[in-house]
């Protein structure tokens, strides 16, 4: 039976555990040919080894699919440059960048150094732009060229921590939120080539989630680990990686049996002065109409989820 992703070309980069992992075997099993990239670190981004990329590779090849490992440093961007054409030599061409590879350093403002500020701002973010610019620039170059790349597709990783916030994450959810304005700005500048981009919220139980303070890791056991597990998330992956898929500058929060499409440059307001505003005017219109926004546990399961 025909794969909805037969033909096409996917990286998927943090793909040797957790989300990634999940991602790249739904991937190859809807018939993509899947880059399975993994530096291989430590949820600190310490270390190397791509151990997990390979048993990755192994377990698609063994279900009759097609991968190949990549070790590169996705924040790197020479080496984001090689894991894009690695899949071009391999495959022949690229589809679908799912830009997914994160590493947490939980600080509170006060306390974080510049060195966890700026080891997360430069997996997460930098990380998402590296590859997006090598990406970019070979569909662009394709369509110049008189020969377009079948539907483009950018799927980034953004979280709840940037969107909504969270505590102790500064680092972690200002990267998240700036992978927002990458995701717009690509669909925005690749309009022209047909460059469909959107951002995917997860919320699942992973090797990275039980680090966070109040969020520890969920036992097999735990009526909770079924809705967390992250191969819920796959399938939206695997949806905005198809070439028929309508959705473009989209954001979905994803978990268990729940998708939150949000909008997010909708007006709360929209107020208006006579004149130049004073002091006194805002005091007048504005505090009737600011909303409280809601915490980061308004994304998160709850018990009626749990059944």
């Amino acid at each position: 039976m025909a794969g909805r992703l037969d033909g096409r070309v996917v990286i998927v980069t943090g793909a040797g555990r957790g989300l990634g992992r999940e991602h790249a075997l739904l991937l190859a099993s809807e018939g993509a040919r899947v880059v399975v990239n993994d530096l291989g670190g430590d949820v600190t981004g310490e270390g190397a080894d791509v151990t997990p990329a390979q048993t990755v590779v192994k377990e698609i090849e063994q279900a009759g699919g097609e991968a190949v490992v990549s070790g590169h440093d996705v924040a790197d961007w020479d080496q984001a440059g090689q894991m894009v054409q690695l899949a071009i030599d391999t495959f022949g061409e690229l589809h679908v960048l799912v830009n997914n590879a994160g590493i947490l350093r939980d600080r509170t403002i006060h306390n974080m150094t510049p060195e966890e500020w700026d080891a997360v701002v430069r997996v997460h973010l930098r990380g998402h732009a590296a590859p997006t610019h090598h990406a970019v620039k070979y569909w662009r170059q394709r369509a110049k060229d008189g020969d377009p790349v079948d539907r483009p597709a950018l799927v980034h990783t953004t979280s709840a921590s940037g969107f909504i916030g969270n505590f102790g994450q500064a680092n972690y959810g200002s990267a998240k939120m700036g992978v927002l304005a990458l995701s717009q700005i690509a669909r925005l500048e690749g309009a022209g080539y047909g460059l469909r981009s959107n951002a995917v919220g997860p919320a699942a139980a992973t090797r990275m989630s039980g680090t966070i303070p109040g969020r520890e890791e969920v036992a097999e056991d735990d009526p909770r680990a079924a809705l967390l597990h992250p191969g819920n998330v796959s399938p939206i992956v695997a949806w905005l990686a198809a070439a028929d898929c309508p959705a473009n500058g989209q954001v979905f929060h994803v978990y268990g049996n729940r998708v939150i499409v949000l909008e997010t440059a909708r007006p709360a307001a929209d107020l208006r002065s006579e004149g130049r505003w004073t002091l006194e005017e805002l005091d007048r219109q504005l505090p009737p109409n600011l909303v409280e926004p809601p915490s980061v546990a308004a994304f998160l399961p709850t018990e009626d989820d749990l059944g």
